[in-house]
């Protein structure tokens, strides 16, 4: 016998065994959690089993859609805060502040200083920088020894992190 007769008949006995096997399991769901279903061509009966992970494939697809709830959004700042924002950007666009004495100047025009600390919050300045511009425009118009400008630095509101950050930004 060729192989390639030898081939088909080994796949034709494996298809028999298949079928087989599907029809005494016909409509019961088996060990592997799998169920059975027929369909009809034309020409013959056809067994087809769906593998646990297509039938919860298909389960998934079938599912009930869940009804969607819209919430009304909620504006994420009051007109207060987003003017407190505003006036914060404007402040550091002029000069440099320590998140504190952002906050204490927001305050100062008047701000309330939940509206102050969101404009602070919000206002996406980055402290070292700040720290190192206000250290730049403290040592234009004086002298600073690196102490004596770490802390000026803080007692402009910085972090002691900060005003060294800035002290070292500017040579010090």
């Amino acid at each position: 016998m060729k192989p390639s007769t030898k081939k088909a008949l080994i796949a034709a006995g494996a298809a028999i065994l298949i079928v087989t096997g599907c029809s005494s399991m016909s409509g019961k769901k088996s060990d592997a959690g799998s169920t059975s279903t027929t369909t009809t061509t034309s020409a013959q009966t056809e067994k087809k089993t769906d593998t646990p992970a297509q039938t919860e494939a298909k389960n998934e697809t079938q599912a009930p859609a869940q009804p969607t709830t819209t919430t009304p959004t909620q504006p994420t700042a009051t007109v207060s805060q987003q003017n407190a924002l505003k006036k914060a950007k404007q402040y550091l666009n002029y000069t440099a502040f320590s998140y504190d004495g952002l906050v204490e100047q927001l305050e100062f025009e008047g701000f309330s200083n939940e509206d102050a600390i969101y404009g602070a919050d919000h206002c996406g300045a980055d402290w070292n920088a700040q720290a190192a511009k206000k250290a730049k425009q403290y040592l234009d118009y004086s002298a600073f020894s690196h102490d004596g400008l770490v802390e000026q630095l803080e007692f402009e509101g910085f972090t002691t992190d900060q005003a060294e950050y800035g002290a070292s930004a500017v040579g010090l």
